[in-house]
């Protein structure tokens, strides 16, 4: 077999032009404004890609006071503190101009010194990612990256059309993740408009014979009627195995709030042996955030064992499913479970919550049949993307040490580099 070369390591401090995080403006979360310079948070960054949920905006004042934290195009995203340490991605162009808060570090690439799409692979690379970890947690109460650690962390650089055609052949991965993710919003959107047009504006088939009546929620159509949300589902509240039931091995993915996005449930962070105490669910099971700053947030996909900050719904008729599905990712819905629990790290809700949430609601069960039948393959299909996504980054993560140690070595092939990068 042919021997392995080795690839120079260099300091990120020898290859970059900036390295440094930013401040919460005066004021905190009250500062924010709708629209504005976006104020990029730990919460936003994620391995490989950027949540645009829960994304903050500050005013010109504001950003001009953070004016040497500004994100430029191509800048990589690092968290430096909390449980999130060490998650990065690259920026993504739609949001600038934008700066960083405390939490974030930019990491900026010195033009020809590398590649800044390779050295994003490189850090999240499961070696240098555990690394990394290491240093963070090292010493240390809290979880936290100085400057100084960042400088000082060592990448393996080959030299820079290598690095390219890495970032290249590993970014394709990302592109396909990237369109099926927009293909899952655009769904998601048409059976939004579906549940609107039918269970909030009353303009299901068949409307146009049906008179509206009175009811407490004001007009509503003959036939339907206020109920309160318990009458029509339940819950089902998660497990924390102790230790002892913690493997090491692959078992049964134990699942935590954390992966409620982006549907990457295959991203475990530790497995459990199968045991009565668990509580599992599958990727057709509709999933809510019980807890903390995620209170309230809906996904589906994921599939093990779940723990105490997640609920699963259960419905009372199969045939509900989907509207469940859409009405509980629904602004009405959302604002009411937010509104009660709140976002704060002990915000939570339980089951007498859901009888204050009324709403109004078909008798005639032919109407909810109709909206399952034409729901569900909107939904099917999102979860065939979902589970295309899993094939992608296991693919990805495959390929990424191999390629990044020179495993694979792809310095001879021709390989096509965007015109940006090159």
């Amino acid at each position: 077999m042919p021997t392995i070369q080795p690839i120079q390591s260099v300091k990120l401090k020898d290859i970059t032009s900036k390295i440094g995080s930013g401040a919460t403006p005066r004021g905190g979360k009250n500062s924010y404004i709708t629209e504005g310079i976006a104020l990029i948070r730990s919460l936003n960054v994620y391995d490989f890609s950027f949540a645009y949920e829960g994304l903050a905006f500050i005013d010109e004042k504001q950003a001009s006071q953070l004016e040497n934290v500004l994100v430029e195009r191509d800048d990589i995203l690092l968290n430096i503190t909390g449980a999130s340490v060490c998650r990065c991605c690259l920026v993504p162009q739609n949001v600038l101009p934008a700066r960083v808060n405390q939490h974030v570090s930019i990491v900026r690439i010195k033009p020809r010194a590398a590649d800044a799409r390779y050295v994003l692979y490189a850090i999240n690379s499961p070696y240098n990612k555990r690394r990394l970890l290491a240093i963070a947690q090292g010493g240390a109460t809290r979880e936290a990256l100085t400057k100084e650690k960042i400088e000082n962390f060592e990448i393996p650089t080959p030299p820079l059309p290598t690095q390219e055609k890495i970032a290249a052949i590993l970014s394709a991965y990302d592109d396909l993740i990237e369109n099926n993710l927009r293909r899952i919003e655009i769904l998601e959107e048409m059976a939004q408009t579906i549940y609107r047009e039918w269970f909030v504006k009353f303009r299901f088939p068949g409307y146009q014979k049906v008179k509206m009546v009175d009811s407490p929620m004001g007009k509503i159509p003959e036939g339907w009627k206020v109920i309160s949300l318990d009458e029509i589902m339940d819950f089902q509240g998660g497990a924390q195995p102790p230790r002892a039931e913690w493997s090491d091995e692959p078992a049964i993915g134990f699942i935590r709030m954390i992966q409620i996005r982006d549907y990457q449930s295959d991203n475990y962070v530790c497995y459990v042996k199968d045991s009565d105490k668990l509580r599992k669910c599958v990727r057709q099971d509709i999933m809510i955030a019980r807890y903390g700053a995620s209170v309230a947030r809906i996904c589906w996909g994921l599939e093990g064992a779940y723990n105490v900050a997640l609920v699963k719904v259960i419905p009372l008729k199969t045939h509900y499913r989907e509207y469940f599905r859409t009405y509980l990712q629904s602004e009405t819905f959302q604002a009411l479970l937010i509104g009660m629990s709140g976002r704060t790290a002990q915000a939570g809700f339980n089951k007498s919550n859901l009888k204050s949430i009324p709403l109004p609601f078909p008798v005639d069960d032919l109407i909810m049949d109709k909206y399952q039948n034409l729901v569900e393959p909107l939904r099917l299909l999102e979860l065939t993307l979902q589970e295309k996504n899993r094939t992608l980054r296991q693919t990805r993560d495959l390929l990424l040490p191999k390629l990044i140690s020179g495993e694979l070595d792809v310095s001879e092939l021709d390989i096509s580099i965007p015109e940006a990068n090159a």
